[in-house]
């Protein structure tokens, strides 16, 4: 069963380790403009920076206590960050439109970095999200279109601008402000991917509402102005830090969310120097975390998992201990808002969290082929025999899992590090590090490192059926003692089938020959 789990089963002859450089083959993404400026040699966190800040609170007919507030503050923030700032309060539709105008223009001639921020009312209307200016007066469905600004409209002319990099923070989801002209589907703000150089945040999940803060500033802006202080974070990490402290703060029902396109790093307080870690440091890197997340694993207590996340937002261990958050939380008696993603929305590819809820019965056939000569290699069926809090035992003990799918144990006696090569939630664009540590039988240590990304959201027509799924594409190392090989893998996750749908793997030599080319896929299925 080596084969059937691991994008790199132990019984590869061992190669020389070799980074892979360069893009991902076939398939790789078209370069963002982020990456045309580095490889330029101009790092974002270099460049201009400009933003645009806007905070709505006095509605007429519902008034807001803190977006002005939070405005102010915000732009504060981020002129101590080097940040040139416009800011617009109690904003007319006309000044609203105006100032977007003039920012889109100013990105477009100084070629900088964008920063877009609103607090106050939003809305969506048939996929489209709207913020609202102080003189909107919404008495019918058909008012928001002319009386709100259109986020598409705002995201267009970003587009055009053809800048670098830009960041869309919304505070904008507070609770609806029209009584029954809007109906129950029409709380907070519609799925929305990012654009390319982009990252689009959102104050809770799409479909949700935000809370405007009981002191100075809405219980979103509160966690963020906290973060940017924080030295040498990444920009993702600033908002995974956000979601983390919102989220405890409101028990569950409020969740921020994100989308990202970007290709590179940004830094609100960069570090004195930027460079990549040494293969030691790296390895140092990962045995710190492994050593953390060991002692901690099975820990059911939330601040202990919310100590670790903080601290390794994007770590090696950061989804799984999310999902053992989630657990933990749950049995306390959290009941955590969820994503409203709709299949219909035409500007968005979704989010799919992984299904947990395996059985004992569950059946899962796959046959394995070699793609180098494609022949069939064998055929195989995975059955549930157990689950555990952490674990699902397969074919009695043939193939030990955690609940997403990560090996433990193979049938010849091979153990893994907990790694996370598969997450508990899957949207376009989003990127994570899956690190693990094997051991076979023999006592042969491996390493292996993948970087994923989610790339593509399509079809996948196998034996099994056709799936909606999203493409995860990952590209690393496996090595042993003195050896190595390059790792390309694909792997295809549906919300309807609890394990993967397919998985290729190719592996090659530091001189380019091919180790390995092979690919599972599902032939059939049944949950219970």
């Amino acid at each position: 069963m080596s084969a059937v789990d691991l994008p790199f089963p132990p019984e590869h002859s061992p190669l020389r380790r070799c980074i892979l450089q360069g893009t991902l083959a076939a398939g790789a993404l078209t370069l963002a403009p982020g990456d045309l400026l580095a490889q330029a040699g101009v790092p974002l966190y270099k460049l201009p920076r400009y933003a645009l800040v806007i905070g709505n609170s006095t509605y007429a007919n519902a008034p807001l206590a803190n977006p002005a507030n939070d405005a102010r503050a915000i732009a504060g923030e981020l002129k101590a960050t080097g940040f040139e700032v416009s800011i617009q309060l109690d904003a007319s539709r006309d000044a609203m439109l105006k100032a977007i105008e003039a920012f889109s223009r100013m990105l477009a001639a100084r070629n900088a970095v964008g920063l877009f921020y609103f607090a106050g009312h939003g809305t969506q209307l048939a996929w489209h999200n709207y913020l609202l200016p102080v003189d909107a007066e919404i008495r019918v469905l058909d008012d928001i279109p002319t009386r709100g600004v259109d986020l598409n409209a705002l995201l267009q002319g970003l587009t055009r601008a053809k800048n670098p990099m830009n960041v869309i923070i919304l505070d904008a989801c507070r609770d609806n402000p029209f009584g029954k002209a809007l109906p129950p589907e029409q709380r907070g703000l519609s799925q929305f991917d990012a654009p390319p150089g982009s990252l689009l945040a959102y104050a809770t999940s799409p479909g949700n509402t935000a809370s405007d803060g009981n002191g100075a500033n809405g219980l979103y802006t509160e966690n963020l102005l906290r973060e940017i202080k924080a030295p040498e974070a990444r920009i993702e990490d600033v908002f995974k830090r956000v979601r983390l402290g919102v989220r405890r703060s409101s028990v569950g029902q409020q969740v921020p969310w994100e989308s990202t396109s970007l290709e590179e790093d940004f830094y609100f307080r960069p570090p004195k120097e930027i460079r990549k870690l040494s293969d030691d440091e790296a390895t140092r890197r990962y045995e710190e975390q492994l050593a953390i997340w060991e002692r901690i694993r099975t820990t059911n207590d939330p601040a202990v998992l919310e100590d670790f996340l903080r601290r390794y937002p994007s770590g090696l261990f950061s989804e799984i201990a999310q999902l053992r958050l989630d657990q933990v939380l749950a049995e306390r008696g959290e009941r955590k808002i969820q994503i409203a993603s709709n299949t219909q929305n035409p500007y968005s590819k979704g989010t799919v969290r992984a299904d947990t809820r395996l059985k004992p019965g569950d059946r899962f056939s796959y046959r394995q082929v070699d793609l180098a000569t494609n022949l069939d290699i064998r055929k195989y069926t995975l059955v549930v025999s157990e689950v555990t809090e952490n674990q699902v035992v397969y074919n009695n003990g043939t193939l030990i899992t955690d609940l997403i799918g990560n090996p433990i144990k193979l049938s010849d006696g091979t153990r893994y590090t907990e790694a996370q090569h598969h997450i508990a939630e899957y949207s376009l664009g989003k990127r994570w590090t899956a690190r693990h540590r094997l051991v076979t039988a023999r006592g042969t240590t491996y390493d292996s490192e993948i970087d994923y990304r989610v790339v593509a959201k399509e079809s996948i027509t196998l034996p099994a059926g056709t799936f909606d799924a999203f493409r995860v594409e990952g590209v690393g190392w496996s090595q042993a003692v003195k050896f190595g090989v390059d790792v390309y893998n694909l792997f295809w996750i549906s919300p309807e089938v609890r394990r993967y749908l397919a998985l290729e793997t190719r592996q090659r030599f530091a001189n380019g020959k091919l180790v390995k080319h092979e690919r599972y896929e599902l032939t059939g299925y049944a949950q219970r």
